[in-house]
């Protein structure tokens, strides 16, 4: 066990490997997606070094790394006829007037991200994004006797359950406590929202009444950590979850925009939403930053902390890296230098310097999973808090985009699928 002194440096060495084992072929194979035969392809045009040693074939995971970025890149690059996934079917396109993504910038109905970020509390831009105007002095609230409700499904759970888990509870406790859950429409979401957004995070609050007046993100701060966030705290944490209301239509956000062709109630949307958030890719890969963050913290170095995250986890280094950026995703650098304003961030800070400075290899730039990862590390809460940062956050937008949705033609979303299993076959019938 690593043993930490008060500044966070590490006195006991012992178990800290200096030269940890690089990627067997099956390992680096298995990051790249392909077969092994397909990975000794790539070496012998050169693409990929290895090593031989009489063991076998291993491979430097940072340079695994950086070829599975660059592939990335060029299969998702645009053709001229339209958008592909990078197995080659053609995407889904839909018209939505939320978030715009252009320029290596994100922007939410034409304003600048990073400026509603600083300049808003999230009340104030969740409730525009649902058509009221933006008003820096809107707070959002939920009947207190919903919450009630939530409160006690949550209190009943058992100790050690993720944040996200317990937000998924909170959310069917506000449902069931709704008299008028089924109402549709699209103000009828909006009310949803408001109730979902509040209401689950004021549950999480031993106190709910000694919250009451304030803001969500005050709200969810005091539920994190048991206290109440200092001006810079507050900034920060605001700004994460207006920086992570919407972003184009990521995997939630689709699921819910499905439930809502269907007509599902705004419980019913976030719910689906939720389900495809609670995600290693998608909405929880915060944890995983933040847990890199932690290794560094204690005194690991950057490069073998992501070597050893690739050796076991398989996936992509998490906090670095995103599709639609070609550089730094704005979201990170909006909300990593308002980290930096945080008590007790410094060895934070120094910990994404470096993994950066590590990962400069790659190409990758760092992603909003390391900022929130950062966020929530330098503020002392529990790896997987950013994951309900970033999903309060998202309610926002899975709200707008369901409203939108019931502006639409009902079940447009209902694909029709290609059987490719085996044939019929026509057998008689028993007399």
């Amino acid at each position: 066990m690593c043993i930490l002194d008060e500044n966070h440096v590490n006195v006991d060495r012992i178990n800290v490997n200096a030269h940890p084992v690089p990627l067997t072929s099956g390992q680096a194979a298995a990051r790249l997606g392909v077969r092994t035969e397909t990975l000794y392809a790539y070496v012998s045009r050169g693409q990929i070094s290895r090593t031989r040693t009489a063991r076998g074939s291993f491979f430097d995971p940072l340079e695994i790394e950086a070829f599975a970025a660059q592939r990335s890149r060029l299969r998702l690059s645009p053709p001229a006829s339209g958008r592909v996934h990078p197995g080659g079917a053609p995407l889904m396109v839909l018209d939505t007037d939320v978030a715009l993504i252009e320029d290596d910038q994100l922007f939410f109905r034409g304003e600048p991200v990073a400026s509603l970020a600083r300049g808003f509390s999230f009340d104030a831009v969740a409730a525009w994004l649902w058509g009221e105007p933006l008003h820096s002095d809107r707070h959002l609230l939920a009947p207190p006797e919903f919450v009630a409700v939530a409160r006690r499904l949550v209190a009943s759970l058992p100790s050690g359950v993720s944040w996200i888990d317990r937000a998924g509870v909170a959310l069917r406790g506000l449902a069931v406590a709704d008299p008028l859950r089924h109402d549709g429409g699209r103000q009828a979401l909006a009310r949803v929202g408001e109730i979902v957004v509040s209401g689950v995070v004021r549950a999480m609050v031993d106190r709910p009444e000694a919250v009451d007046q304030e803001t969500v993100p005050a709200t969810l701060w005091a539920a994190l950590t048991g206290s109440e966030p200092q001006p810079h705290e507050l900034t920060a944490i605001n700004a994460a979850m207006v920086l992570s209301a919407d972003h184009d239509l990521a995997a939630s956000t689709f699921a819910g925009r499905v439930a809502a062709s269907a007509r599902a109630s705004g419980y019913g949307v976030l719910t689906a939403a939720l389900g495809a958030f609670d995600s290693p890719l998608h909405g929880t890969a915060s944890q995983a930053a933040a847990q890199l963050l932690t290794a560094v913290r204690r005194g690991r170095p950057a490069q073998d902390a992501i070597r050893a995250q690739l050796q076991t986890s398989g996936r992509p280094v998490p906090g670095f890296g995103h599709p639609l950026y070609t550089g730094t995703d704005p979201r990170a650098a909006t909300l990593l230098p308002l980290v930096a304003e945080v008590d007790r961030a410094g060895d934070v800070i120094a910990a994404v310097d470096e993994l950066i400075a590590a990962m400069a290899v790659t190409g990758l730039h760092p992603n909003i999973d390391l900022a929130l990862g950062a966020l929530t590390s330098a503020a002392g809460m529990s790896d997987d808090a950013g994951a309900l940062v970033f999903g309060m956050g998202r309610t926002a937008g899975w709200i707008a985009h369901a409203m939108d949705e019931y502006s639409a033609e009902p079940m447009r979303l209902r694909p029709q699928g290609r059987y490719v299993g085996p044939p019929a076959v026509e057998r008689p019938e028993l007399s």
